[in-house]
């Protein structure tokens, strides 16, 4: 039970949280584009590549946090 709130599990719901608002603002983005707000469109595209970069480094971070947790 104590490990449902440990750091590691923390953060990795927080990631979870993360990509699934990183979905969602898609479907919206797609949706905005076909009503032809392009420039909308593109703006949070921009925005989504910042969040899928930092993406690889809070998963990196979690597999080492993790990984140390388990004392390996």
């Amino acid at each position: 039970m104590a490990d449902e709130y440990s750091l590691s599990d923390v953060l990795d719901r927080m990631y979870q949280n993360q990509l699934g608002l990183e979905a969602a603002l898609m479907e919206l983005t797609l949706l905005v584009e076909q009503q032809g707000f392009t420039d909308i469109g593109d703006n949070v595209r921009g925005a989504l590549w910042g969040i899928g970069e930092n993406a690889g480094h809070i998963k990196q971070g979690l597999a080492r946090l993790k990984s140390k947790s388990r004392g390996n």
